[in-house]
């Protein structure tokens, strides 16, 4: 049943779920590791130091070979608000063999020797008293740092091994001793010690650094922990005649740990599911035909046992004998030691489940068994689709924030929805599933799933066993819904629009020109009058005149201009505005708010239409982000209402914009853009009641009102608000979806996204929808 390992226990111990800080990523289910942080070292170079650089080494105290691909060594200071992910992370790469040790150089200084020949090399910095040091399954750095911004289970999950020493407030069990110049924290027993508590494995003494070069020093009969991947070439005996001595309902057990855990049993069943191939999670699911009649245990198993101990297909009838463990949640046989196909068995019937589940309920009781859901439904994620082929369904429809309209149930959100993996533990499949004939969107709606129903990472997936077919009930529209109205207004944040290369936007050319052609593509398709622009680099006018010119080679020399803004501020990107001079003409000149509360300060500009007429006036704003750091305090701090960190001064920023319209007289105001506030947060009320109507709220219906996804669930931060004389004037509003439906893996990146998924269109051209408003605005000659 659903265990812990010491390890993983002892982390989430300390962990609660962070708020809206930063994306997290759950990887499909990852292979157990047996590689450990053997040595830390922080002095290097400093005064008195024996050696010139920090380093971190890594030992295999397991009897298999560890591919480190994909892996990485991240640090964090000892009680800091920085995140892992804030530090320099180093990626490794290459294969660490039994008993070898592999050594990562790191910053370093004026004094002491050169280290040996290192195999990484990265450039944190480390204390040399106290810090905390984490080996981590991903290259990405972690948006956590376990004691000011805990890590959730899913970042946890992904952390192999950590070290906290010192005064460091993030450790197993206790924390390491205190560091210094001449003191490095060695792994006990030269790197073999594991017994997930940092106080009593780690010492301080010499610094005395390894590499792959270094003699292998295996760690005898010493058991990796967790269990190791290693499967024994199979003895002749037991065979078909060996009877099971255990049915899986025993190995299962009624609760959340195995009652048979660390004991070796033998069980028989039908292969319901192979994923034994070095692509996928190295096993196979087995199930009991002749189920036991408590409905609290499960009759499957997960067998860890790869197609070179032997072979199994769906049906066989197998005996399989291993030990019970539990490995971070998931109750398998590893290792496998005798695999007896015997024949072929009772064919097994999925047993049938539904969503939403009752409250309180988990999928434990089936755990490992064939499943199917016979009901609609919905896509609702596919942030990991490409990383790691996971996306996440819903019954009932889509999942939206709890925050961003009345009536959204978080709990019930959470039991409605079911994380669908891909059977493999590959980062960055060559093949992507859902993406044929095209990328599945959100809202895309499937008929039903069958599968294995495993766990990993801190959550329950489902393994499908037969292909899901999503019925594209999500069309693409190749331009907004019409809009009526003789002036057209838009607002679009472009993620990061840089002329600068390899900054906040495109690492290299041929990326820039992708993204300058979906941001074209999507500004030609709203063809809008005035739009007001979030994420454009602060470098001038470089940027926005480079965006401009590109769209008018698109729709005819001059048919937009871009407005230069006053007042810029210092941020590293700034909000924008361009127009159509043949359609509208600026009334006076742009104005500004040099008011400290506005880190993005606003653009603000008076239109009339060429003929004359009445004016309206566009205030382009983008708010502070919900992603929390240290000075994210007091007002400012996460108090856990689903609104984020700043909504102190997301709020504040709106009660300055309406002052800015009060203090400035703006006929007309129309506040646009990126507001990082979902419909029914703080500021968004703040901007209502004092005079301003969302348009969105009024001409959009509920369930298209959403223009960002994160996390699974949709909602509106792209806000377009019209004061009382303007709203009077306004005939249409529109979301065009042409973004947050869509998976990153069709946008301009040429990073891990397939090269065959990018079209040269609006689809995936930023990650926020753009809004587009219809003005009938009277007056002026006809």
């Amino acid at each position: 049943m659903r265990a812990l390992s010491r390890a993983f226990t002892a982390l989430v111990a300390l962990s609660v779920t962070a708020g809206v800080a930063a994306f997290t990523t759950a990887p499909a289910l990852a292979e157990p590791g047996t590689v450990v942080i053997s040595q830390v070292y922080g002095g290097g170079g400093n005064s008195g130091a024996p050696l010139a650089n920090d380093f971190v080494e890594l030992f295999n105290r397991g009897a298999a070979p560890v591919a480190l691909d994909g892996w990485s060594v991240q640090y964090g200071s000892a009680a800091g608000t920085g995140n892992f992910g804030a530090n320099p992370v180093v990626s490794l790469s290459g294969t660490l063999a039994p008993g070898r040790y592999h050594l990562v150089q790191l910053a370093g200084g004026a004094n002491g020797a050169a280290l040996p020949t290192p195999d990484s090399t990265g450039a944190i910095n480390m204390s040399g008293t106290a810090g905390k040091v984490a080996l981590v399954r991903s290259a990405e750095g972690l948006a956590c740092n376990g004691g000011s911004t805990p890590c959730t289970p899913e970042q946890t999950a992904l952390i192999a091994d950590l070290v906290g020493y010192g005064t460091a407030n993030y450790f197993e069990g206790t924390v390491a001793p205190a560091l210094s110049n001449g003191t490095a924290g060695l792994r006990k027993d030269h790197g073999c010690a594991d017994t997930d508590v940092n106080g009593a494995d780690v010492e301080a003494a010499a610094p005395a650094p390894r590499n792959t070069a270094t003699a292998p020093a295996p760690c005898g009969g010493v058991e990796p922990t967790p269990e190791p991947t290693v499967e024994p070439t199979p003895t002749p005996t037991p065979t078909c005649e060996t009877p099971a001595t255990h049915q899986i309902a025993q190995v299962q057990g009624s609760g959340d740990i195995s009652p048979l855990a660390g004991q070796v049993v033998r069980v028989e069943g039908i292969v319901t599911a192979d994923f034994q191939e070095t692509n996928q999670l190295g096993g196979f699911f087995l199930q009991d035909p002749t189920p036991d009649a408590d409905p609290a245990t499960s009759d499957g198993l997960f067998a860890l046992a790869r197609s070179s101990f032997k072979d199994v297909k769906v049906g066989d009838r197998v005996l399989v004998t291993g030990k019970a463990v539990e490995f971070n949640g998931w109750t398998e046989l590893s290792p496998v030691t005798s695999v007896d196909i015997c024949g072929t068995g009772k064919s097994i019937k999925p047993t049938r489940q539904s969503l939403p589940l009752p409250a309180g309920a988990t999928f434990e009781p089936v755990e490992s068994m064939l499943v199917t859901f016979s009901q609609a439904l919905t896509l609702n994620d596919h942030y990991n689709l490409g990383r790691y082929g996971e996306i996440t369904v819903s019954s009932d429809g889509r999942t939206f924030q709890p925050t961003d309209r009345s009536g959204v149930d978080a709990a019930k959100n959470a039991r409605r929805s079911l994380l669908v993996d891909d059977g493999s533990s590959v980062e960055n499949p060559p093949v992507i599933p859902y993406t044929d004939p095209r990328t599945a969107r959100l809202g895309d709606t499937a008929l039903g799933a069958t599968g294995v129903m495993g766990y990993g990472f801190g959550k329950y997936r489902l393994q499908p066993t037969k292909p899901i077919k999503f019925l594209g009930l999500n069309l693409r529209l190749p331009a907004p819904f019409p809009v009526i109205g003789n002036v057209r207004v838009a607002s679009f944040n472009t993620l990061n629009w840089f002329t600068t290369l390899g900054s906040r936007g495109a690492s290299n050319a041929a990326e820039q020109q992708r993204q300058l052609t979906k941001l074209v593509a999507a500004l030609k398709g709203m063809n809008a009058d005035v739009v007001s622009l979030m994420e454009v680099e602060n470098n001038g006018q470089t940027a926005l005149q480079a965006l401009v010119d590109a769209l008018n080679a698109q729709v005819g020399a001059g048919t937009y201009k871009a407005l230069a803004h006053p007042y810029p501020g210092t941020d590293q990107i700034h909000v924008a505005m361009i127009y159509k001079p043949g359609k509208v003409q600026p009334v006076g000149a742009a104005q500004f708010s040099t008011d400290p509360v506005f880190r993005r300060p606003p653009l603000v500009q008076t239109f009339r239409r060429v003929q004359g007429g009445e004016p309206f006036t566009a205030i382009v704003n983008h708010f502070k982000s919900k992603g929390c750091d240290a000075s994210a305090v007091g007002p400012d701090a996460d108090n856990g209402d689903g609104q984020s960190c700043f909504n102190g001064e997301r709020v504040r920023q709106a009660q300055a914009t309406l002052s800015l319209i009060k203090t400035l007289k703006l006929p007309n105001p129309l506040v646009l853009g990126d507001l990082n506030a979902y419909g029914e947060e703080d500021p968004i009320a703040t901007l209502e009641a004092g005079g301003l109507t969302s348009l969105t709220k009024r001409f959009v219906p509920a369930p298209l009102r959403y223009s960002y996804l994160f996390d699974g669930l949709a909602g509106e931060l792209d806000h377009a608000l019209a004061g009382k004389d303007l709203l009077k004037r306004v005939t249409s509003t529109t979301i065009w979806h042409i973004n947050s439906d869509e998976s990153r893996i069709n946008d301009y990146n040429t990073e891990f996204n397939p090269l065959s998924l990018y079209r040269p269109d609006a689809f995936r051209s930023s990650d926020h929808d753009p809004v587009v408003i219809g003005l009938t605005l009277p007056g002026g000659k006809r």
